[in-house]
């Protein structure tokens, strides 16, 4: 079990049960026994069946859902309310259609006070960073969808958070654009290393951008079942990487893990017994 009381650690949960309750007084048991630390710098990603509960427990750890047993900590100190020291990027757009790129990037900053002026000169530098340099007054309808995408990760960047929370957040997009937007990801983290969990369906995208690769079993009642460190070597190109035969190596390792619990979890959505 992770310790709770080691600053070292930037998320650590420790026995984590989260259930919702049902018609009847019955409750769905979405994970249970979850114990799961990332220290800081660490990129984790998250992977599992569909409806195994990776999400929940990202929204556990922006402190938007209470677990309904267990701990979890963020730096040694134990959550109550949301996660102030987190940035979340979510798979749908969170973009204002009414604010343009740099409207939508500065308004992060609000919360904090920081002067218009001063936000707005910030916004343009995060844009320039994510490749949108000639795209600061355009508005949400006149991107594309990698680069809407890339407007929302300066939005959460700007705010420097020391975690960042990613929920599929290249899901939507093309294969191609997805490699693109997973290079950018890692040129970011590198430049300034914060704690990533990072939840994906796609194990290859997990290998390619992780440090390691968390496998949760099939729902409900979801737990971890497998927990594998990633050695490749770093900088990476998360196109190129896959040609590696240690990468292909790793692959096999952890979809063995995970195979039968996508199986699982197909019967289970079926209604087989």
């Amino acid at each position: 079990m992770p310790d709770d009381n080691q600053g070292g650690t930037a998320v650590s949960l420790g026995g984590v049960a989260i259930t919702f309750p049902l018609a009847g007084g019955d409750v769905y048991r979405a994970v249970q026994a979850i114990d799961l630390a990332v220290a800081p710098g660490e990129f984790v990603s998250i992977v599992g069946p569909t409806g195994c509960g990776k999400s929940t427990l990202l929204n556990a750890t922006a402190g938007l859902l209470a677990p309904s047993a267990g701990t979890v900590h963020v730096f040694g100190e134990p959550l109550s309310g949301l996660n102030r020291r987190s940035g979340y990027l979510f798979q749908a757009d969170a973009l204002m259609p009414w604010k343009t790129a740099l409207d939508n990037v500065a308004v992060a900053l609000e919360p904090k006070g920081v002067a218009r002026r001063e936000a707005l000169e910030r916004a343009a530098q995060w844009l320039a960073r994510v490749g949108l340099k000639t795209f600061v007054n355009s508005y949400p309808h006149m991107l594309s969808g990698g680069q809407r995408k890339r407007v929302a990760l300066a939005q959460i960047l700007i705010r420097d958070p020391e975690i960042l929370l990613m929920d599929e957040p290249f899901g939507p997009l093309d294969a191609q654009t997805r490699q693109i937007m997973g290079n950018l990801l890692l040129d970011l983290w590198a430049a300034d290393r914060k704690a990533v969990m990072f939840v994906t369906h796609d194990l290859e995208e997990a290998i390619g951008l992780s440090d390691r690769v968390v496998v949760m079993s099939a729902g409900p009642a979801a737990t971890i079942i497998g927990d594998f460190t990633v050695g490749l070597a770093r900088p990476r190109d998360t196109a190129e990487i896959r040609l590696d035969p240690e990468f292909h190596r790793i692959h096999k390792e952890i979809w063995s893990s995970l195979r039968a619990e996508v199986q699982k979890a197909y019967a289970f959505g079926e209604g087989a017994a």
